[in-house]
């Protein structure tokens, strides 16, 4: 579904991406492990069309991604929720959750459909419908941040660090629902440093650093590498 193949991000003289080559196929929930800085927001940015490679190519259902902008990248099925949630605060929830169904505002029957949809994985925001994003805890704007992405009808999700800053509670729900989403048919692409809660849920893993990918397997082989272990899971 995803194929990148031998892509560069560069900032300035700053090469953030180095020769990444990797594949998310239909149906698969992939993960994308590796510390700050290690590239895995750029990397979500040149899938997005965000960031320009400055080499390789990204292709989507054989379709290639470069040189498009990003909201026919949208349109095309592929969106991502961004790392920190970047809600309106101001805004009530349901204005955020439709900020989502932008590019298929001419469809009402489908984002009325697509909206009950979100509220049925999400009932809490049903509740909250009219009230500022702003104030809902860490948790609950996590989920609107999620339910504004899934109003964009995502065929490949791309979810940058879901469970940053939340309770050990939360994330053990946050993981689930988005176990959940992937078993709805959506395809999904997670990048996260807790590796131990994002491996219980993956089909297969990529582990990033320093901008290169270094290593890759599936669930099995990555929970019982002692290197991945010891990065990123502990004793």
């Amino acid at each position: 579904m995803l194929q990148l193949k031998n892509v560069d991000v560069c900032y300035g003289s700053f090469k953030a991406l180095n020769n990444i080559s990797m594949t998310v196929d239909t149906g698969e929930l992939v993960v994308l492990l590796g510390a700050n800085g290690a590239g895995k927001s750029s990397l979500f940015n040149a899938i997005s069309g965000l960031n320009k490679p400055s080499a390789g190519d990204v292709e989507f259902e054989d379709r290639r991604l470069n040189g498009l902008k990003p909201n026919a990248i949208v349109s095309g099925g592929v969106v991502q929720c961004a790392e920190g949630r970047k809600l309106f605060p101001h805004m009530s929830v349901l204005q955020n959750l439709m900020l989502g169904a932008y590019v298929h505002r001419r469809d009402r029957a489908g984002n009325k459909q697509r909206l009950n949809e979100v509220l049925e994985l999400f009932p809490i925001l049903e509740d909250k419908a009219q009230q500022p994003a702003g104030s809902l805890s860490g948790g609950q704007q996590q989920m609107v941040a999620i339910g504004r992405a899934m109003m964009s009808r995502p065929r490949l999700l791309m979810l940058d660090e879901p469970s940053l800053g939340l309770a050990p509670l939360v994330v053990k729900q946050m993981f689930e629902i988005i176990k959940q989403i992937n078993s709805l048919g959506t395809t999904v692409l997670l990048a996260e440093q807790n590796a131990f809660a994002a491996l219980k849920i993956a089909d297969r893993a990529y582990v990033m650093e320093n901008g290169q990918l270094v290593m890759e397997g599936d669930q099995e082989t990555m929970l019982g590498n002692e290197q991945v272990r010891r990065a990123y899971i502990g004793a």
